[in-house]
C-alpha cells in the first residue's frame, strides 16, 4: 500500500483499494479480447484432448501388436518344441539301434555289418532335422504370414 508523504520531501500517499488493479485490468479488456481468450482456451483444451486420444489409440495399437507378436512367438515355440521332441526322440531311438548294431557287429567281427552300420551313422549325422524344412529365410517369411499352414 502506498502512503502520502507528510513533509515537503515526503508526500503522503493515499492507500489505494486492493481491487483497483484488478478492476482496472478488467475494465481495460474489451469484450472481444475476453471472448477471444476464452475461445483460445477452449480450442487449446480441445486440441489437447484430441492429441491425448490419438496418442492413447497409438499406444493401444502398439500394445495389441506387441501382445499379438508375443503370442505368435509362443505358438511358434510350442510347435517347434513339439517338432524337436518328436524328431529327436525318433533320432535317439535310431542312434541307439545303430550303436547297438555296431556293438553286435564288433563282437561278431562282421566287417560288412560294421561298414553298413557306420554308413548309417554317418548318414544320420550328416542330415539335420531342419533340412527338410528348407531355407530358414523362407521359414521366417512363412512365419510372418498369418495364413501360412505348417505340416509336420
Amino acid at each position: 500500500m502506498a502512503q502520502k508523504e507528510t513533509s515537503a520531501n515526503k508526500k503522503a500517499v493515499e492507500p489505494t483499494a486492493i481491487t483497483d488493479p484488478v478492476s482496472h485490468s478488467i475494465s481495460t479488456l474489451a469484450d472481444g479480447n475476453a471472448l477471444g481468450a476464452l475461445s483460445k482456451l477452449v480450442e487449446a483444451t480441445l486440441e489437447t484432448v484430441q492429441i491425448h486420444q490419438a496418442e492413447s489409440t497409438k499406444r493401444e495399437r502398439l500394445r495389441t501388436y506387441r501382445e499379438t507378436e508375443v503370442e505368435r512367438i509362443k505358438a511358434s515355440e510350442r510347435v517347434l518344441r513339439d517338432y524337436f521332441d518328436r524328431v529327436f526322440d525318433e533320432r535317439r531311438e535310431t542312434h541307439e539301434r545303430l550303436f547297438a548294431n555296431l556293438d553286435l557287429a564288433l563282437q561278431a567281427g562282421d566287417v560288412t555289418a560294421m561298414q553298413t552300420v557306420v554308413g548309417g551313422i554317418v548318414e544320420v549325422a550328416r542330415t539335420s532335422p531342419l533340412a527338410s524344412i528348407g531355407n530358414l529365410g523362407e521359414l521366417r517369411r512363412a512365419m510372418d504370414d498369418p495364413n501360412a499352414v505348417f505340416e509336420l
